[in-house]
């Protein structure tokens, strides 16, 4: 596999289909086999087994810097693209750790959708102010709908149609999970291009295949990391070549601190972008974390806003009060922005009065598999 930096296209990779645009009613291109349906559930079994934490747990956490530099990178992205009143689709959504990012962003309606029923039920309770381990807030000002089901396999143009399109589509540190098959990476995409507007902006935040190929062929064996994370790949890659041919399935075994512990998928950018251009999605940036830092915190409001989540040390350090093991570990990501092509149509107005809730009952999940 050949991989420069992040974004730049590669004359011996293109996407192993047909450039041709495909057909999103078309889903015989889609169809999973079970050992996919086996991880996708580890997957989520992994992270409905995370329980919610005190303030006094998260604190101790040995990621903290991490996780407070990874929300300050989320933030800045929503507040970049987000604007008031937003139809905001929220992939992965996990536990609902952005709802508060969305709402100081005043958006006007919210769609969580994650795999992880726990999550998601742990998401309802954030939402609805009622989580021992958050204080007791104000309302969200926007009304929600949750989900439970497998956004990289359910086509979700037939179950949200009453609630497109959206504004914003936002999926963050999930959307490696989708690798793991050319299907399950198609359907993600088509997801998100059937159900933003157009000129609507798609934001996230994934692994940076460069960095990880890169640090593979710079250790001895098949593993490497630090104390706060560890990546291993199997015996397969022992030559440490991947085939451009097969840009789909390249597991790896992710181990981070008080975090994750479960299987992932290599996405190799330049694939990820000329995927996604066949779904009508358009590259407007792709930055490594190191580099979203180095820019973003140029800016004084970003630097406030890094103060204001505790992740800003005295010092004048890019990487603020992070050890140098969770500095090297933020460069394991990157950031991408792309936007669905045409123009957006100003006389559309989608009224979501009606829809979703400001109080959300264990009974207003909507429960989906692949054979709705």
């Amino acid at each position: 596999m050949k991989l420069g930096y992040p974004g730049c296209p590669s004359s011996s990779f293109g996407p192993p289909q047909s450039r041709s645009k495909h057909n999103p009613e078309g889903d015989s291109q889609f169809l999973e086999d079970e050992s996919t349906k086996i991880f996708a559930r580890k997957v989520a079994d992994h992270y409905s087994a995370r329980t919610n934490q005190t303030l006094e747990e998260r604190e101790a956490s040995p990621i903290i810097h991490l996780k407070k530099l990874n929300n300050w990178i989320k933030s800045v992205l929503i507040q970049l693209y987000a604007r008031r009143g937003d139809a905001v689709l929220d992939l992965a959504c996990g536990k609902g750790g952005d709802l508060i990012k969305w709402d100081k962003a005043k958006v006007g309606y919210y769609v969580g959708i994650d795999i992880a029923d726990g999550s998601i039920e742990d998401c309802r309770t954030r939402y609805n102010g009622d989580a021992d381990h958050h204080q007791r807030r104000k309302k969200f000002t926007f009304p929600a709908h949750l989900i439970c089901g497998d956004c990289f396999e359910v086509r979700l143009d037939r179950v949200l149609a009453d609630d497109a399109p959206f504004d914003i589509c936002s999926c963050q540190f999930a959307m490696h999970y989708s690798w793991s098959t050319e299907a399950r990476a198609r359907r993600a995409l088509a997801n998100v291009s059937a159900l933003l507007r157009p000129g609507g902006t798609f934001i996230g935040t994934m692994p940076d295949a460069n960095v990880m190929v890169k640090k593979l062929r710079e250790a001895e064996g098949l593993a490497f990391g630090n104390s706060v994370y560890w990546i291993r790949f199997d015996e397969e890659f022992t030559d440490k070549k991947f085939k451009s041919s097969s840009p789909f399935g390249i597991k790896y075994k992710f181990h981070l601190e008080d975090a994750v512990d479960c299987p992932e998928w290599i996405v190799p950018f330049h694939v990820f972008k000329s995927l996604a251009e066949e779904y009508d999605l358009e590259l407007v940036f792709v930055k490594n974390s190191h580099e979203f830092v180095h820019e973003y915190m140029k800016k004084p409001e970003y630097i406030e806003l890094m103060r204001r989540l505790g992740a800003l040390g005295d010092g004048n350090q890019d990487q603020s009060t992070l050890s140098p093991d969770e500095w090297e570990a933020a460069y394991l990501y990157l950031a991408f922005v792309l936007k669905k092509r045409g123009q957006p149509d100003r006389t559309q107005a989608n009224s979501r009065k009606d829809k979703g809730q400001m109080q959300i009952a264990k009974e207003d999940i909507l429960y989906i598999n692949s054979d709705d």
